[in-house]
């Protein structure tokens, strides 16, 4: 028999808490100490701009394609 993995998302959790702990009992590592990456803003709304442009399209080729596949 095969392995089956969990699709209840439990694993995920898991291993979300497990990278966060480090054992200590103070509540964990905080995630904003040390080295980050750190982007301009005008960065971050260009490549938004490029993200919804792109959504926007694929929408409407899903749409047109629907149309000329099932004729609605």
């Amino acid at each position: 028999m095969a392995d089956r993995t969990e699709a209840c998302g439990r694993c995920s959790v898991t291993t979300v808490v497990d990278a966060v702990d480090d054992g200590d009992d103070e509540g964990g590592r905080n995630p904003f100490d040390g080295e980050r990456i750190e982007l301009r803003e005008e960065t971050m709304r260009r490549t938004a701009f490029v993200a919804v442009w792109l959504g926007r399209l694929k929408r409407r080729l899903d749409e047109t394609v629907f149309s000329l596949v099932y004729g609605r």
